[in-house]
């Protein structure tokens, strides 16, 4: 059951009345998701919530990715632990104050100098309760640190 004091610490969603984006920064470097650069995260999700990866690129670039966490009307009272490779991923632009995607697939981003790296719920959440909600407690990011 949610809110258990086995739970993780986490970012929750359910009571955002908008879609929801969170990053975290280096202030000392960027960091290069190309090759074999990959992230992992411990989430858990409710209703038809996913959770997707976003990056802001040192041009200020917002891009959100097509990798989706939480199989839609699944809902888990696990928290589960993921990794994928970034080179696998498709990447609309994200337009940040609303948190929508806009235009059409980004053909070829630049992701040698990532400034942010975070993650997305692009569905409002449904309040307390189980029926909409994604939950993120951990985010790793494997790639090269590249200095400001």
């Amino acid at each position: 059951m949610a809110g258990q004091p086995t739970d993780p610490p986490n970012l929750w969603t359910g009571v955002c009345l908008s879609p929801v984006a969170v990053t975290l920064r280096d202030t000392g470097n960027y960091v290069d998701l190309t090759g074999l650069a990959r992230m992992g995260w411990v989430t858990r999700t409710s209703g038809f919530h996913v959770v997707r990866p976003v990056l802001k690129l040192a041009d200020a670039t917002w891009l959100v990715g097509d990798y989706t966490e939480g199989a839609p009307s699944a809902n888990s009272t696990l928290f589960l632990q993921s990794e994928f490779a970034i080179s696998s991923i498709r990447w609309l632009r994200l337009d940040i104050d609303r948190v929508v995607t806009r235009g059409t697939w980004v053909e070829k981003p630049d992701l040698s100098k990532v400034d942010e790296v975070g993650f997305a719920d692009l569905t409002p959440g449904s309040g307390h309760g189980w029926g909409g909600f994604v939950n993120v407690a951990r985010i790793e990011v494997y790639g090269v640190a590249v200095k400001r």
